[in-house]
């Protein structure tokens, strides 16, 4: 047990990745050794960020609460703390249950961390972060919450309305993490295309990219967690006339048929997403899609999800993620529909939807055969350098293999390839010298 030395394990997604570092920038200004997902915690004290999505994410962030329950009983551990999404939903109701935890804080007091460490939280660094990332690339968060009202999510009930960051403050952030060496930014929030609303009563995601993308030292911006109903399509123009935002768009669109979307409560319907993506790709050519696909929900027929198959061979995305839908207490599909469709059925959806996305994934990727790419470095991996092309957002996304033997590359730094083969998943590739 290092004394001064705190352990951070953040669960979820990169919007708890943000929170996380920010607290660790805090504590290391005050003098704490900062580790963070370490595979062998060793610190007196210990903070876990959790996550409260979905059912999955739950289990994983109380396995991993009891996990250190545990070692802090065997006396390998002080403090415990654990904050975020989960705690947020069930303070009381966790800390009954777990007692060995000293502190539970929801999402956005995690600041009373610092005063109960008898540390005041420094505002002079607000916006300063202590990158887990490999220092090239950082997620940037533009708001909290989210105001859509869709039936199945318990998001809007644990982070609450939508609060978009202030334009000037995105921007010195921006500005603080390129001095830092940060070259690519995720743009990330809970909904993207609501950005600006609440303080300058418009949708002001266009016009914050385009000055993100005046910053000098920014070479991508990638945008995640769009929502379809109400698009900004200004974007598209942006998009199109800036070299530095990638074509690339995360649009979770959950479903297609307007059966499942009106009771999903997603204010689109089947005709107005088609028309959205023929959109994208006609003002942005090149662009790649990247959606999220919901299977089981309450009251899918068969016929709904023939649609949705339909609809995945049509459009044939660059990138897809599915899963099965869970029931999530207090939400209104909770309350109004009933879970009527057997684990079995979901899972069996689900297994057909990604297979049809597996075979287009492979002929898409096996058509960049040949072509010549930007890409950028993230790491050293066995024989090979691992990189990405702007298509590709980290963690999630198919990666570029360079074998390492073609000579030395540096981390971070952007290269142009030339595509030789492809696999399912991967890339391969050669770096061309000019």
């Amino acid at each position: 047990m290092k004394k001064n030395t705190i352990d951070i394990i953040t669960l979820g997604c990169s919007k708890n990745l943000v929170d996380s570092e920010q607290l660790i920038r805090q504590l290391e200004d005050k003098g704490y050794q900062v580790t963070h997902d370490s595979d062998n915690p060793k610190g007196e004290i210990a903070v876990i960020n959790t996550c409260g999505f979905i059912g999955d994410a739950k289990e994983e962030s109380i396995n991993m609460i009891l996990e250190f329950a545990q070692t802090k009983e065997e006396g390998h551990l002080k403090k415990l703390y654990v904050m975020g999404c989960l705690s947020e939903r069930y303070l009381k109701e966790l800390a009954i249950e777990i007692p060995q935890v000293d502190k539970f804080y929801g999402k956005f007091n995690w600041k009373e961390l610092l005063d109960d460490l008898g540390k005041a939280y420094n505002q002079d660094i607000y916006i300063e972060r202590s990158l887990t990332t490999p220092k090239h690339y950082a997620y940037l968060k533009i708001s909290e919450g989210c105001d859509r009202k869709c039936s199945y999510c318990a998001i809007p009930i644990i982070t609450g309305k939508h609060i978009s960051r202030p334009m000037e403050e995105i921007l010195d952030e921006v500005k603080y993490l390129v001095d830092k060496g940060v070259k690519e930014f995720q743009v990330i929030a809970q909904e993207l295309t609501y950005y600006g609303i609440d303080l300058y009563k418009k949708q002001m995601l266009p016009e914050l990219i385009e000055k993100i993308s005046e910053i000098s030292g920014v070479e991508w911006i990638r945008l995640h967690y769009a929502y379809p109903a109400h698009f900004p399509v200004d974007l598209f123009r942006v998009m199109r006339e800036r070299d530095n935002v990638c074509k690339y768009m995360d649009i979770a669109l959950q479903h297609i048929s307007d059966n499942v979307l009106s009771g999903m409560r997603r204010q689109v319907t089947k005709e107005e997403t088609y028309r959205l993506i023929k959109q994208f790709r006609k003002e942005v050519p090149g662009i790649h899609l990247r959606t999220t696909l919901m299977v089981g929900f309450s009251g899918e027929t068969e016929k709904d999800f023939e649609e949705l198959k339909e609809f995945v061979r049509t459009v044939r995305f660059d990138r897809m993620g599915a899963f099965a839908y869970s029931e999530e207490e207090g939400t209104h599909a909770a309350q109004q529909y009933e879970d009527n469709i057997p684990q079995e059925i979901k899972q069996q959806r689900l297994d057909e939807l990604m297979e049809i996305q597996q075979g287009i994934s492979a002929e898409l990727s096996a058509a960049k055969v040949g072509k010549v790419m930007k890409i950028i470095i993230d790491r050293l991996e066995g024989d090979y350098y691992i990189g990405r092309t702007e298509y590709d957002s980290p963690e999630v996304d198919p990666e570029v293999l360079i074998n390492r033997e073609d000579g030395e590359l540096k981390i971070g730094e952007f290269y142009r390839a030339e595509i030789t083969d492809a696999d399912d998943f991967d890339l391969y590739a050669k770096v061309i010298y000019e």
